[in-house]
């Protein structure tokens, strides 16, 4: 609670910020996603980070793309042809052995039905990709709309508006989304549904905090005397605005999305029949711990792998963006 709390306090408290006068006017090539990249290109360990997070994402995209094709078409080898081997296949002859140099599958191990533990691993990454992307995505989206209109028009609208988000935050997200899968059942899609629900209240008050403070600037006043019209001011000026720490949140929260996915999976919520997980795999290790801890140590590493890039990031985005915004 603590921990979603401090997110919350620290989505405002970029927001509410106070900026200098020359905020007023456009930073140029100050400014923007390709002034942040740039940035990031100039630090080493966000460039390590840069360059994991794309190799994971392009990775994901292929394999993900090739799983539905060959699902679509009923070709699922289709779905491993990058892999080194079948992901889904059991065999016994090979239960529980170590990690070796023997083969590209055997680097780490196998699991106690005979598969390839690195197989699983990359096998299970476009779901975790996309659960990122997908509930990330979606919260921006939801917690805009909501903020942005909250903010801008005031009065019973942010009232009602904000103690819905309220209501939202009252309770722990893990355990909120937790329930919400329990209650609408089992599955993928399940899981993200519940995700994308207790992700999108920090984005509304971000959103709401930020337009606050932008729609008494000058600009929103002038474009108002020139009858431009209420949704094209929050579009066209308010939100654009908020494009520098959003990308330093997303990029966090992109990693934590993951971890909380993964910890879903952990504890055996919204699982696919024989569908490889990387939360899922290391709980399934537990069991073998310590004999074959590789089963529950490679699946961990990956999640914490991908966590820490996407935080790495998302810090370093921070410290750029503070440059300018105090947070």
């Amino acid at each position: 609670m603590r921990l979603w709390k401090s997110r919350v306090e620290k989505m405002v408290d970029a927001a509410t910020a106070p900026v200098s006068n020359e905020a007023e006017v456009p930073l140029g090539e100050s400014s923007g996603a390709g002034f942040v990249f740039r940035f990031l290109r100039k630090d080493k360990a966000a460039l390590v980070g840069m360059a994991i997070g794309a190799v994971f994402f392009a990775f994901a995209a292929i394999e993900g793309i090739l799983q539905i094709v060959g699902g679509y078409i009923r070709q699922q080898s289709l779905g491993w042809i990058l892999l080194p081997s079948n992901p889904l296949q059991v065999d016994f002859h090979y239960s529980l052995f170590p990690p070796s140099l023997s083969s590209v599958a055997a680097i780490l191990g196998f699991d106690y039905e005979g598969r390839s533990i690195l197989s699983e691993i990359l096998y299970a990454a476009p779901r975790d990709a996309a659960a990122a992307v997908i509930v990330v995505s979606s919260a921006i989206l939801i917690g805009m709309l909501t903020g942005i209109a909250a903010g801008y028009t005031g009065g019973w609208a942010d009232e009602i508006l904000m103690r819905v988000t309220d209501a939202f935050l009252a309770f722990p997200a893990i355990f909120l989304a937790i329930a919400l899968a329990i209650l609408l059942g089992n599955g993928y899609t399940v899981v993200l549904i519940a995700l994308v629900v207790v992700w999108w209240p920090p984005y509304a008050r971000f959103f709401r905090a930020q337009t606050l403070r932008e729609r008494n600037r000058g600009y929103v006043e002038a474009s108002k005397l020139s009858g431009i019209s209420s949704v094209r001011i929050m579009s066209r000026h308010i939100f654009p605005n908020t494009i520098d720490p959003i990308i330093a949140i997303a990029s966090l929260d992109l990693g934590n999305v993951i971890l909380t996915y993964s910890t879903l999976a952990f504890l055996g919520i919204g699982l696919q029949l024989n569908v490889p997980e990387w939360g899922s795999m290391t709980s399934d290790g537990l069991a073998y711990v310590p004999g074959a801890w590789w089963w529950t140590l490679f699946p961990a590493l990956a999640i914490m792998l991908v966590v820490v890039c996407f935080s790495i990031i998302g810090d370093r985005i921070q410290d750029l963006v503070g440059g300018r915004l105090s947070y």
